[in-house]
């Protein structure tokens, strides 16, 4: 259990962010890899990307995130002279990489909203060089119960969310033709002296799904405090890692069946 967590100084991320990032991180100690180019996906503020290049001094670190805001935060980590790593704005659903240039693609918490997993997880295979290395996190269906229970009453129409559990992750992995994945899963929760300081930081971590500032919202969350002095909410993240498989291998539908196994480049062009 972590509580009364604090959002570090010098970041504009949440302390859960910062927490399930630093978790996530140590997944790469003791690898022996020395990736060429590195993707941290849903880069936020650019602390990770600035400690991806740290690790990795003689890799090309692309931090990449579709919100302007974000990118701006990251300018500053990346620093004004020496330039650590390289700023690109853009939506994952449509990663505008070329294909196959990724060594190692990193992505925390950015999964949890995207509505379609395996279409997401067939876009980051493309991305990734053969035998490349993938790793990200994303919140479980035990995530937010507290205050989902709340929002539900509050507001059905607009907060009924369920994340995707580890079961349906590794599903997704497997039929988009990830090698080795390993998947693993952390409980924990955390504390807030006020219900405001809790939706607070939500809307850093997702400000289009969590909507603030809604006063019915916030009365009905209060009915869910734990203790005289504080709100508790649970957490269930899942952290998964896989290997790009080699060039050609399949990829499969939902039901498991064989929708692609040849590489674009291997069909030949007709010469006239």
């Amino acid at each position: 259990m972590l509580e009364n967590l604090r959002r570090p100084k010098r970041t504009a991320q949440s302390a859960v962010q910062v927490e399930v990032a630093r978790r996530l991180m140590e997944r790469l100690d003791g690898l022996k890899f020395e990736p060429q180019c590195v993707l941290d996906l849903g880069c936020g503020d650019g602390v990770q990307a600035r400690a991806l290049a740290e690790r990795f001094p003689n890799a090309r670190v692309i931090a990449m995130d579709r919100s302007v805001t974000r990118l701006e935060q990251a300018r500053t980590a990346r620093g004004r002279w020496r330039k650590r790593f390289a700023l690109v704005a853009g939506d994952a659903r449509h990663l505008p990489m070329a294909q196959g240039s990724v060594d190692l693609l990193f992505s925390s918490l950015m999964l949890p909203y995207c509505q379609d997993l395996s279409a997401m997880l067939n876009g980051f295979r493309r991305v990734l060089k053969p035998g490349g290395l993938m790793l990200f996190s994303t919140l479980g269906p035990d995530s937010l119960s507290e205050l989902r229970a709340g929002l539900h009453e509050a507001d059905q129409k607009h907060h009924d969310y369920v994340f995707t559990d580890v079961q349906t992750v590794g599903n997704a992995l497997m039929r988009a033709g990830f090698a080795e994945p390993v998947l693993d899963t952390d409980w924990f929760s955390s504390n807030y002296r006020r219900s405001v300081d809790l939706l607070r930081e939500l809307r850093v971590m997702a400000p289009e799904l969590w909507l603030g500032g809604n006063r019915g919202i916030l009365r009905n969350f209060r009915a869910y405090r734990q203790t005289s002095d504080h709100y508790q909410t649970s957490w269930e993240v899942v952290y998964a890692s896989a290997w790009a498989p080699e060039d050609g291998a399949p990829i499969r539908d939902f039901d498991g069946g064989e929708v692609a196994s040849i590489s674009v480049e291997s069909i030949g062009r007709r010469r006239r």
